[in-house]
């Protein structure tokens, strides 16, 4: 495209950054995404939300992280699915007490949870036998 003259908008970075992510090239995602300054184009919530995403299904939450803070840092405001995505990576690879923290956040921010989320929490306190402030966090969005 940028050899036919033609520059790519935010919304063609976005579907080359998600398919790169669903395709499981979190290398490329990563190009794609940092390179976004170069071409004078500044990720919007959708942009990072889809690497935040991709990052959590590759088990990069230490990176997802840092993310969401770039992106608060950037002037961008994460939302409530920014929130859920990442919630539900901590979730999944067992790192409650992280997972807790955001919660509150979204709380805090007055963001809701979705059902997955939910169920991630209820099933782990079923199997872990979660402490009573874990069950008191799940109460506030219920």
């Amino acid at each position: 495209m940028e050899e036919s003259g033609l520059h790519p908008n935010i919304v063609v970075y976005n579907i080359l950054i998600d398919g790169m992510c669903k395709a499981r090239s979190i290398k490329g995602a990563r190009e794609f995404f940092y390179g976004l300054s170069s071409k004078r184009l500044q990720p919007d919530v959708h942009t990072y939300n889809i690497m935040i995403n991709g990052l959590c299904k590759g088990g990069l939450l230490s990176e997802a992280n840092m993310l969401l803070k770039k992106m608060e840092e950037s002037g961008c405001s994460p939302n409530g699915i920014t929130y859920n995505m990442i919630v539900r990576g901590f979730l999944r690879n067992n790192e409650t007490l992280r997972a807790m923290q955001l919660l509150q956040e979204m709380v805090e921010k007055e963001f809701s949870t979705n059902a997955g989320i939910m169920t991630l929490l209820l099933n782990i306190s079923n199997n872990n036998g979660l402490d009573q402030s874990v069950l008191e966090m799940a109460n506030k969005f219920l």
